[in-house]
């Protein structure tokens, strides 16, 4: 053990650098008041209580309206990109996946510009709407370009462990399902679709998380009007500079992170029960 941890020594100081102390000094700005000096510290429950008014209330209402339609419409596109992907061979695969994580290689910011200059006014898509007859579509600054934006953002994250565990899927086990009379759907959804589920509980898990955390992409593509957790949080540390406040909504996304990562645990463990018997 003593050996163990001599050997690991530097990661472990590396770890409580910058992973350990961070979280330490969020949860003490959260419980304190005075700004972002640690100068005359006085404890205070204010920040948590202030979460309680109407107007960050509905912040959080929106963040997480917002994060379960991205999730679920990631869910279907995601699912069926990786199932289709893993019909071709294994060279194709992985060009294939390839492909779908080039996008995450562009920073998040000028993906976001690309979708502004697609989606607005006089951008590519009315343009072309314009030209076979048609009225232009107004797409900026609603619900609708918030989710394109999301939802193109978080895919990747959404097929890689769905096809990761589709593809580990033993064949034989899909050829013993149609041997014993079972067609198509039934392959589908008691073998494939059951024994992708770990990889359907990850992309749910990282999917939902990033979408109700994010603030590049709502403030861009919502015009300032949409304001989600990871706004509220960019705004209260740079802009309003009430540091105790930001780290207290820090902690209120934590916990709610934490309890996803539970329930998804607990899920996949009767599923797990499920597949025992």
């Amino acid at each position: 053990m003593k050996h163990y941890i001599k050997l690991n020594r530097p990661y472990l100081i590396w770890s409580i650098l910058i992973l350990v102390l961070p979280l330490l000094l969020i949860v003490l700005y959260s419980f304190t008041a005075g700004g972002n000096k640690l100068v005359n510290i006085q404890f205070t429950l204010e920040n948590f209580k202030k979460i309680g008014e109407p107007v960050y209330l509905e912040v959080l209402k929106k963040s997480l309206l917002l994060g379960l339609i991205s999730v679920m419409i990631s869910l279907l596109l995601g699912y069926t990109l990786a199932y289709v992907i893993t019909r071709f061979s294994d060279g194709a695969q992985d060009l294939l996946i390839l492909t779908v994580t080039i996008p995450m290689w562009i920073n998040t910011l000028l993906r976001t510009y690309a979708w502004i200059s697609l989606m607005s006014d006089n951008g590519i898509i009315n343009k072309f709407l314009t030209s076979i007859g048609l009225d232009p579509v107004h797409m900026m600054y609603t619900d609708v370009a918030v989710l394109i934006g999301l939802i193109s953002d978080m895919l990747p994250f959404m097929v890689i462990p769905i096809h990761t565990s589709i593809r580990k899927i033993d064949k034989s086990l899909i050829e013993a399902s149609y041997d014993l009379g079972a067609n198509h759907f039934q392959t589908f959804w008691r073998v494939i679709f059951k024994m992708s589920i770990p990889g359907v509980i990850n992309g749910v898990m990282m999917t939902f998380l990033l979408s109700i955390s994010t603030f590049v992409i709502p403030k861009l593509l919502g015009g300032g009007q949409y304001m989600l957790i990871g706004n509220l949080i960019e705004t209260q540390f740079i802009s309003v500079g009430n540091w105790n406040f930001g780290s207290a909504i820090s902690i209120i996304l934590t916990i709610i992170i934490f309890v996803g990562i539970l329930l998804m645990k607990k899920f996949d463990k009767e599923e797990k029960k499920e597949d025992e018997r």
